[in-house]
């Protein structure tokens, strides 16, 4: 396929606020795709490189060649260029690197090269978010929306099952099983503002729930299978190698085959969590603070799959395989009183609050619904920084007032919705400076704009409304609580979620 295809069914993407004319639009492109190439269209089309690292930036497209007369470029040879490109090193490798950019983008048109551009800095805005392309994928392959959404949770991608679909179907996709190593998108949950709320919101027959302790810690997914472990996040990156303690837990439990859900948190002496950055430093690297895990799902035990059973069944597993030093606190009630309490021990001992569970329902990976609901007694928001601003006096060469972002009502791109230079340590503004300087994009005097790529979680006292920003809202006392890298921009806030706790 040519990249021109592409890029003009981006265009027309982007072009439309109806989400159904963007799936008719990608269906047809989809539909026109070889079936070896549409796991790379999918993967363009979400604005993401195969590659994760290339070493080309901002800075290397600042100046390009001429464009090329006419589209001649295939998708499939965009893709070669940029994996040759990302396997250089070594002594030569910068001018080598900036002769292929120079290779590459010498050969696509004007329109293209704007486009690719998008691609490597990560500001391709089409607003075709994941399930957009699904729904597509689901259209052009004549397969039902249900199995494919099922098929990727699975697989943990959309791309993974992309060819799949639109070769073989249904049928195809139906081979996409839970595979004791082969990591899945994590269910996710929703938020409630108290615990009457998210009881009413989980509640199951008769109105019990489950409340889960809220740790503060890293979401892991542990595999076993004899003695082969591994961990990973929850954007499914592999961080087995750092965390042994956890290897071993998984090793000494009383199973072979096994998938565990829980969190990886540092605990002091005392038995106290520790704070979030220990744990989040411990997975950057490997050394520093000792993380024990905390486990509260299971999927697989020992060749049966718990996915789709309810969710005491799963518990009743979870206990008979792991121990209470390593299961996350839980009360079974039917009183909101009680767990209100229970709420009120769990922010005593340091965590962060509470997970209300629907005691009957399937483990549905990837999606956020209302079976499990968190509950936190300080109002937090995960945003995405749209760009920063260089500090003055003290903070004189450094990075410091943020622009937040929020995802808008379709999820499909971002609005600004205030600022904020509050909560960051001189260790945070350093670390912020060097980040935001490598996420650069362009500058406006001494605002400097930067890829949405970096997640945020903003502690906030309230919402009022605002005509400053574009989002209509503004946050009152916003800070910094954390840089969430375990996050990505799709696992941002919305304004819906945002205008929710609008003051009255």
């Amino acid at each position: 396929m040519l990249l021109h295809d592409l890029v003009s069914t981006s265009a027309e993407v982007a072009a439309t606020r109806s989400r159904k004319a963007k799936v008719t639009a990608l269906a047809g492109l989809l539909s026109r795709t070889p079936p070896e190439e549409v796991g790379l269209v999918v993967s363009y089309l979400g604005g993401r490189l195969r590659q994760r690292r290339t070493g080309v930036g901002w800075r290397s497209l600042s100046a390009l060649p001429d464009p090329a007369e006419g589209p001649t470029l295939s998708v499939v040879e965009v893709h070669e260029a940029f994996e040759a490109l990302s396997v250089l090193a070594g002594a030569g490798s910068s001018a080598a690197r900036a002769a292929g950019v120079v290779e590459l983008f010498g050969r696509a048109t004007a329109t293209e090269q704007e486009w690719l551009r998008g691609l490597v800095t990560g500001e391709v805005r089409q607003g075709a978010l994941d399930a957009v392309v699904q729904e597509a994928l689901a259209q052009a392959g004549g397969v039902p929306l249900t199995v494919v959404r099922r098929a990727a949770m699975l697989a943990g991608s959309t791309v993974a099952i992309a060819e799949t679909t639109l070769a073989e179907g249904e049928a195809g996709l139906a081979r996409f099983r839970l595979e004791v190593g082969r990591p899945v998108l994590p269910m996710l949950a929703s938020s409630a503002t108290d615990v009457a709320a998210a009881v009413a919101k989980a509640a199951g027959e008769g109105g019990s729930v489950v409340v889960d302790a809220k740790l503060d810690g890293i979401r892991v997914q542990v595999h076993r299978d004899g003695d082969d472990v591994l961990v990973v996040t929850r954007s499914l990156d592999d961080i087995t190698a750092r965390l042994p303690e956890v290897v071993d837990v998984a090793r000494s439990l009383p199973a072979e085959r096994f998938v565990l859900d829980g969190e990886a948190l540092a605990v002091g002496p005392d038995g106290r969590p520790r704070p979030f950055q220990e744990t989040s430093s411990r997975t950057a690297q490997a050394s520093g603070a000792v993380i024990s895990p905390f486990f509260f799902d299971l999927l697989h035990l020992d060749g049966e799959d718990l996915m789709d059973s309810p969710g005491q069944v799963r518990a009743a597993a979870l206990e008979r395989l792991v121990p209470t030093a390593h299961r996350v606190q839980r009360l079974e009630t039917s009183s909101v009183k009680e767990a209100e309490s229970f709420l009120a021990a769990q922010i005593s001992a340091g965590h962060e609050g509470v997970v209300v569970k629907s005691p009957s329902a399937a483990y549905d990976a990837g999606r956020r619904g209302a079976a499990w609901v968190k509950v936190k007694p300080v109002h937090t928001l995960d945003l995405v920084v749209l760009a920063v601003e260089w500090g003055s006096g003290r903070r004189s060469g450094l990075l410091s007032n943020i622009h937040l972002g929020a995802r808008d009502a379709d999820g499909d791109g971002l609005v600004m919705l205030g600022k904020t230079f509050k909560g960051m340590t001189d260790e945070v503004l350093a670390w912020q400076t060097e980040r935001f300087l490598s996420l650069e994009t362009h500058r406006e005097g001494h605002v400097v704009h930067v890829r949405p790529e970096q997640v945020v979680e903003i502690a906030f006292d309230g919402v009022q409304r605002s005509t400053r920003y574009p989002g209509g809202v503004a946050l009152r006392f916003a800070r910094v609580v954390r840089y969430r890298e375990d996050k990505s921009p799709t696992d941002a806030d919305t304004l819906a979620t945002v205008r929710a706790h609008l003051s009255s």
